[in-house]
């Protein structure tokens, strides 16, 4: 009887072995089935951070190209600035000029001068303003591509409007009278 004890401890030794060696197996194979969806995981990710890596260099890019066209349209904000103050400052002149004109026979003499004139300085004040502003930003935008007004060129062109302004003042108070 002894045999068949040890028999059947034999054959459930085995049995255990058999199952505990198909344990191990489904265990191997669900490690490999696991490994290889990590390995799939990892080229999805790297792919991912070739992606991002492209993007993050075209926000870059595009961000700098927004800068530089930020500072062209402060330039060309500058130089509307700058024809704003003009056009105000030859409004005024050719109202000083107007004024006499227009109001030589309505109104005493010496407060169609005064008219005149304060229309006159004023215009003076633009074009002084107009240049000013332009030479001397608030803040001098970054390297932009658009070109900036030759300050010499600025400086010509005011320069002969406060003369023509001044000539115009002095006629106000030197010249004929109607």
């Amino acid at each position: 009887m002894p045999d068949s004890a040890e028999t059947k401890a034999a054959a459930a030794a085995q049995t255990a072995a058999t199952s505990a060696g198909k344990t191990a197996a489904k265990a191997a194979e669900k490690v490999a089935v696991q490994a290889t969806k990590v390995k799939e995981s990892a080229r999805h990710l790297e792919k991912s951070a070739v992606a991002v890596e492209r993007s993050s260099d075209a926000q870059l890019e595009s961000a700098i190209r927004r800068t530089e066209l930020a500072a062209d349209r402060t330039v060309l904000a500058a130089e509307r600035t700058y024809s704003a103050w003009v056009r105000t400052g030859l409004a005024a002149l050719a109202g000083g000029v107007g004024a006499r004109a227009l109001l030589e026979s309505r109104l005493p003499d010496f407060l169609v001068r005064l008219t005149g004139s304060v229309l006159i300085v004023f215009s003076l004040f633009c074009f002084v303003a107009a240049v000013w502003r332009q030479l001397q930003p608030a803040v001098p935008p970054p390297r932009p591509d658009t070109p900036r007004l030759p300050p010499a060129l600025l400086v010509g062109l005011n320069g002969l409007l406060g003369l023509a302004a001044g000539a115009a003042l002095v006629e106000i108070w030197i010249g004929r009278a109607g």
